[in-house]
């Protein structure tokens, strides 16, 4: 498939798609990280292409945007713009107007779960936790402090969080999830010597 094919199959089979330095999770340029933070703050789902490993994408999608620079968003099919247009149709809240009308089944059928969801299947699966979730939508760090990790290797400690989230994970409700399990002593002995702006948990 040549590469403008390519990029029409991609722009025609997703709704929402920003073309992007980098992954969302990892922007290798600010006006990435801005365009993907205003993104994930409207909740919808979007596809994604790295242009920093794609090269040939990179270099053929401004013939056919006619657009020069990255990021560029494009709803159904049409591109909406760069950095700057994405933050001016934000700020105005055209932007979320424009997705909602784009994708309206996307949103219906996303059945993606709240970290207070995560938070309440790890305390029924372990009743004394205590849990952090942070991040959102399938970029999560969870963090559970509990007795019952006392005397456990660490891989044991991570599979016995594992296991309460096994559904949504096996569902795909859940993705890519960090773990990190701590006897309260060993969440203790952290904070006491933690980095400045480490998050807490409540309580």
């Amino acid at each position: 498939m040549k590469t403008e094919d390519k990029i029409r199959n991609q722009l025609a089979t997703n709704p929402i798609i920003l073309y992007m330095k980098g992954v969302p999770t990892d922007p290798q340029c600010g006006f990435s990280a801005k365009s993907v933070g205003i993104l994930n703050a409207t909740n919808f789902p979007y596809a994604y292409v790295n242009v920093l490993e794609a090269p040939f994408i990179r270099e053929k999608l401004p013939s056919i945007s006619h657009w020069p620079t990255f990021p560029q968003l494009f709803v159904n099919g049409e591109l909406v713009g760069g950095c700057d247009i994405i933050e001016e149709m934000s700020n105005n809240g055209s932007l979320l107007s424009l997705l909602t009308a784009a994708a309206p089944k996307a949103e219906a059928e996303k059945e993606t779960l709240s970290t207070r969801d995560v938070e309440q299947l790890v305390q029924q699966g372990i009743p004394d936790a205590k849990v952090l979730v942070e991040g959102e939508g399938c970029d999560l760090l969870i963090s559970v402090v509990s007795e019952q990790f006392t005397e456990l290797a660490l891989v044991k400690k991570q599979q016995l969080v594992m296991e309460t989230l096994k559904e949504p994970l096996a569902s795909g409700k859940l993705h890519a999830v960090s773990v990190k399990a701590y006897t309260p002593d060993e969440w203790q002995e952290m904070q006491i010597n933690k980095e400045p702006g480490l998050l807490q948990i409540q309580q």
